[in-house]
C-alpha cells in the first residue's frame, strides 16, 4: 500500500476462530509476533494490516513483507486479546493511528453482518500522511451506507508535499478527540472510547479524558515488539 504498509491474507489449514478485535500470532523462520485481525470471523481468510519495521529492529515484518502468494507461515491455534466490541455501550468512539485501525475494521464488518441497531460509531484515525489510511475507502463507504457511522481521518503533517492533495482534518488525532466529542455531542453515559495504536497516542487520550466520566479501552502497538 506504501513502501512500509501492506496487507496479507492467510488461509489456515485448520479451523481458526476469534472474536472481532482479537489478534493472532504468526511466525516465520522461528520468529513469532502478534497482529490484530482485520477480517470478520465469518470471512474465509485471516486479513492482517502490517507495518514493515526496517532491520535491525524489525525481525519478522521484513520477512512477511517479501512473502508471495502460496508461501507459508505458522499460526498459533488460538486467537487472544480482550480488546473486543463491547455491547454494553451504544456510542463507540474508535481512536487509532495507522495499523491501529485494524481491530475496528473487524468489529465493524462483524457488526454489520447482523446489526442489532441503536449503536453509533465514530472512527477517528490519525496518520502522518493520507496514503497511510489503510481502510479509508471502506470506511468512507460504510459511512455513506450507514448514517450512524462517522469517519474522521486526520493527517499530522499537512504542510509536507506528500499531503499536498489533502483537504481533510489536520493535527494529531489524540489532540482532536475532545473537540469531536463536543462537536458530535457524545455524552459520557453509554459511551466507550476505544484507543488502538501508538502507545504515546493512547496515553495522551487517556490523560485528556481522565475524570470526564468516559469509559476507556486500549490496545497498544509497540514497534519494539519486533525486537527479539
Amino acid at each position: 500500500m506504501t513502501d512500509d504498509l501492506f496487507r496479507i491474507w492467510i488461509k489456515s489449514e485448520t479451523e481458526f476462530t476469534f472474536k472481532p478485535g482479537q489478534y493472532c500470532t504468526i511466525g516465520l523462520e522461528g520468529i513469532e509476533r502478534p497482529y490484530s485481525i482485520a477480517s470478520s470471523p465469518s470471512e474465509e481468510d485471516i486479513e492482517l494490516f502490517i507495518e514493515a519495521i526496517p532491520r535491525p529492529i524489525g525481525k519478522l515484518t521484513p520477512l512477511l513483507h517479501h512473502l508471495k502468494v502460496g508461501d507459508e507461515v505458522s499460526i498459533r491455534p488460538r486467537a487472544k486479546g480482550l480488546f473486543v466490541f463491547n455491547p454494553d455501550y451504544r456510542n463507540h468512539v474508535m481512536v487509532s493511528t495507522v495499523t491501529g485501525v485494524t481491530p475496528f475494521i473487524s468489529m465493524l464488518r462483524a457488526y454489520y453482518e447482523n446489526p442489532r441497531g441503536g449503536d453509533r460509531f465514530y472512527i477517528l484515525e490519525g496518520a502522518s500522511y493520507h496514503d497511510e489510511f489503510g481502510y479509508d475507502d471502506e470506511l468512507d463507504q460504510m459511512a455513506a451506507d450507514h448514517e450512524e457511522i462517522i469517519f474522521v481521518p486526520s493527517v499530522s503533517r499537512p504542510d509536507e508535499e506528500r499531503n499536498s492533495n489533502w483537504s481533510g482534518a489536520t493535527g494529531r488525532i489524540n489532540t482532536l478527540v475532545e473537540d469531536y466529542l463536543r462537536e458530535f455531542d457524545i455524552p459520557p453515559e453509554g459511551t466507550l472510547i476505544y484507543a488502538c495504536g501508538h502507545p504515546g497516542m493512547i496515553e495522551d487520550v487517556r490523560e485528556r479524558l481522565d475524570g470526564t466520566g468516559y469509559a476507556f479501552s486500549e490496545e497498544r502497538f509497540w514497534k519494539e515488539d519486533e525486537e527479539e
